[in-house]
């Protein structure tokens, strides 16, 4: 099976994505998907990093997958409503994140 390279864009920005044969249907909805959700976080004007953008949408995102139970999804908003445990964690996983994209300088 070949794969085959999709130009997308995701909150105004362009990305060249490896897809495989028939699989670009799935892959332009993904890509709605987060864009939508990127846009509606950078929109609410509280966030304007597009790594912590970035990293709220994938977790919305995965609260909402039919894998995940139901919950709420994480707003920017809502971090003061999580125990402090979570927020620490919270904390530790953006600073990772942080480093990790510094080293990498790449979104996706």
């Amino acid at each position: 099976m070949s794969n085959k390279q999709l130009d997308v864009q995701i909150m105004g920005q362009s990305y060249i994505l490896g897809c495989p044969e028939g699989g670009e249907e799935r892959l332009l909805a993904a890509v709605g998907k987060v864009d939508l959700a990127m846009c509606k976080i950078r929109d609410a004007g509280k966030i304007k990093a597009r790594d912590r953008i970035a990293v709220l949408a994938a977790l919305n995102l995965a609260f909402e997958s039919p894998e995940a139970p139901p919950s709420t999804p994480v707003a920017p908003t809502a971090v003061s409503d999580i125990s402090q445990e979570s927020q620490q964690r919270l904390t530790q996983l953006l600073k990772r994140l942080d480093q990790v994209l510094e080293q990498d300088g790449q979104l996706i």
